[in-house]
């Protein structure tokens, strides 16, 4: 069996610049992932957007996974996954960093775990791509400018994309008050 040599340019970059961390590497159709410690998010985003064999200077997207349930084995139960281009070389790039949540609080509170460090400073336009991964995942980012709920109501009480929110809600729908064009 072979092994196939990973070809993003940005991978030799990354590799010289912390010669001591552990990456991970995949490619799957021509799209390249790289998976970043947590600790070392920000220093690696930093690189990629700076050095100039890479200059990734487009934060396409910032979302994240949710792998509970995933029929394969899994690093860590979620991922925030940030998709990366570079007009300079036509490139694109997608990391992703792991975690694991450490409380068992079906969703309900904040796990110090579930937090990794924010790109805004380096990607202004990733302020509202990370609110709504924090309010749809609970995600928190830190050093957000302003981490706040983005899709739902500040005092909703979960987050409706992890696998363990039921399909049909927790009784939100039980407790609106019904709005007529009467009652304005």
């Amino acid at each position: 069996m072979t092994v196939a040599t990973l070809t993003h340019p940005s991978l030799a970059t990354i590799k010289g610049a912390f010669p001591s961390v552990a990456f991970l590497a995949s490619e799957f159709r021509g799209q390249t992932t790289l998976v970043v410690p947590a600790a070392r998010l920000h220093e690696v985003m930093r690189v990629l957007r700076d050095h100039p064999d890479c200059d990734f200077n487009f934060l396409v997207d910032v979302t994240a996974v949710d792998y509970l349930g995933y029929p394969a084995p899994v690093q860590a139960r979620f991922a925030v996954v940030y998709c990366l281009l570079s007009h300079q070389h036509d490139r694109r790039l997608t990391v992703k960093v792991n975690l694991d949540p450490t409380l068992d609080t079906k969703g309900t509170a904040a796990d110090p775990a579930l937090e990794v460090e924010s790109v805004t400073d380096l990607w202004p336009g990733a302020e509202w791509l990370e609110r709504e991964v924090f309010d749809m995942f609970g995600i928190r980012f830190r050093g957000h400018p302003d981490l706040r709920r983005i899709l739902l109501w500040r005092d909703f009480p979960a987050f409706p994309l992890r696998k363990d929110y039921p399909l049909r809600g927790r009784g939100e729908r039980e407790h609106f008050q019904t709005l007529t064009r009467e009652s304005r």
